[in-house]
């Protein structure tokens, strides 16, 4: 996202030389070494690869920053429009950086994990500074160190108390299901005996403007081959959400899983939140759900976070605690052949994959319905390599309904011609909605892979994990019990009119809200301190 350095920054570099040697000046024979001893004090503390600022300040000297190299000072400009956040160690939109009176990325002191002799006693670990604090507390989410070295190196490969490797003969179905690269099939079942299965899910609030498009796509119509009605997953936040809307998804048959009340706009939040800001936000969004839309079979299981932004163990330890199921919001990079779902009991089989991502580092009981990223390419045999994209919707170079279609055929090719690992396609409804030629081939694409397979599945996520902790064949998929529930629903919905309550909360302050929900209408808008509704803090 970076430009190659300007003549600007050429003479921003030549005035710092000047000042950091006190002179206006040079003579040939001295600034070879001036240079080189500018260089040194420079670099002295910089991490290999860090880029920093000469000068602080808003315009163009947020633009700027410098790397040291082994052949010397190399510097780049961030394109107009952009600013170089030094925490995240990338250019990013003008309003989204703070830090442009920061030169350097803050200095972390690291612990001293790796000594020639032990310094602590069995059980402990050392602090940067020499204290000895219990192995447990390295890690955990809080500064337990006098110098805060605990919670400095906590990556998947540094963190002390990380989980191990997969181990098979330990990690045992129905409960556990990892392999060493993640692409292995569960059970070692033959391919060509796996059913594909294909997962569609939607993220955001489900209200009038995209119950059109639910109808559409799943008209009763669309049927997987055991008869069944195709089944998708969504992703819900509170906010504008008619719960009325969601009750009737549930008794059709789609899953609803979490997406938390606030759908918070900072970024940081999720990769930073505390457990019981995790537990707030989706442990109260289940609440809310199960409450205002009916849902009373325990089947809200599932987690995904605002913008895929992973919250490191925090997150997963609130999932544990509030016995969800699975989580899907860690994406793994582009591969062939595409991974398999997996537990968290042992370590993840791919990288910790985006921009600082904060990715769990412990063991975990959960499972992780992990986004394969896509690949957009039109034409993989002639195309140069692109990165993948996580959700439908990011892969930007899609711009008509023929590219989409195509896309859709190569992608769904990578996963069934290799180890069919399920494919996932998610959206946010706008995406579908604002752009019709992508509709119109997203169904002729489902209704064309019906017609053609009798061994293709549109199911939903806990789905999925139900057909691997017990794996069937092709041939016994069409009885398989857990795909057969809510099967074909016929029927009314709850209720035609649904109450439409004008709502205020202390925790919204200025503004009311309407709740849509065939149940009585509660006293306050729920909202993370009250997902009752009921007016207890």
């Amino acid at each position: 996202m970076a430009s190659h350095a300007s003549t600007a920054l050429a003479l921003l570099l030549a005035v710092a030389l000047m000042a950091f040697n006190g002179l206006a000046q040079q003579t040939e024979e001295t600034a070879p070494k001036k240079e080189e001893s500018f260089e040194a004090e420079l670099c002295k503390d910089k991490d290999a690869g860090e880029w920093f600022r000469l000068v602080t300040g808003e315009g163009d000297n947020c633009r700027d920053v410098i790397q040291c190299t082994s052949s010397g000072l190399q510097a780049i400009r961030c394109p107009a429009g952009l600013y170089f956040d030094i925490e995240k160690q990338t250019c990013d939109w003008k309003d989204s950086v703070k830090n442009c009176k920061l030169k350097n990325k803050e200095r972390r002191v690291k612990p001293m994990l790796h000594t020639d002799k032990p310094v602590c006693s069995e059980g402990e670990l050392s602090c940067g500074d020499g204290q000895c604090i219990e192995r447990g507390l390295f890690c955990n989410g809080e500064k337990d160190c006098t110098d805060g070295s605990d919670e400095t190196t906590c990556d998947i490969d540094s963190d002390p108390n990380s989980a191990p490797p997969c181990d098979p003969t330990v990690c045992n179905l129905p409960d556990c299901f990892c392999s060493e690269d993640g692409t292995a099939i569960p059970n070692d079942l033959p391919a060509k005996d796996v059913p594909q299965m294909i997962t569609i899910t939607f993220d955001d609030a489900i209200n009038n403007n995209n119950i059109g498009l639910y109808k559409n796509i799943f008209n009763g119509e669309r049927k997987n081959p055991n008869g069944c009605d195709i089944k998708a997953t969504f992703f819900v936040s509170h906010k504008y959400t008619n719960y009325s809307a969601v009750q009737e998804m549930s008794r059709k048959g789609h899953e609803i899983a979490v997406h938390s009340i606030s759908h918070n706009d900072d970024e940081q939040f999720w990769s930073n939140a505390s457990v019981n800001d995790w537990v707030k936000e989706m442990g109260g969004m289940r609440i809310i759900a199960e409450k205002f839309a009916n849902i009373t079979d325990n089947s809200v299981v599932g987690v995904r976070a605002p913008y895929l932004r992973v919250g490191g163990n925090n997150q997963f330890t609130m999932m544990e605690e509030e016995a969800f199921l699975y989580d899907s919001t860690i994406t793994a990079p582009l591969t062939n052949p595409p991974l398999w779902p997996y537990t968290m009991y042992f370590r993840m089989p791919h990288r910790c994959h985006g921009n600082i991502q904060s990715c769990p580092t412990r063991s975990h009981a959960v499972w992780e319905m992990v986004l394969n990223e896509l690949d957009r390419r039109e034409d993989p045999e002639t195309d140069e390599d692109l990165a993948g994209c996580g959700m439908v919707d990011s892969c930007s170079n899609i711009l008509t309904g023929d590219q989409f279609y195509n896309f859709l055929n190569h992608n769904f090719d990578r996963h069934y011609n290799e180890n069919r690992a399920p494919l996932g396609l998610y959206f946010h409804a706008a995406w579908l909605k604002n752009n019709p030629e992508f509709l119109d081939a997203f169904l002729y694409w489902i209704d064309e892979i019906q017609a053609n397979h009798n061994d293709v599945y549109f199911v939903t996520m806990t789905q999925v994990i139900q057909w691997i902790q017990n794996p069937r064949t092709i041939s016994e998929a069409k009885n398989f019990e857990p795909w057969r529930e809510k099967c074909v629903v016929d029927g009314i919905p709850a209720c035609w009119v649904p109450h439409t309550c004008k709502l205020t909360s202390p925790e919204v302050p200025g503004e009311t809200l309407n709740l849509q929900t065939c149940v009585r209408c509660p006293n306050n808008y729920p909202w993370l301190n009250d997902p009752t509704g009921d007016g207890g803090f």
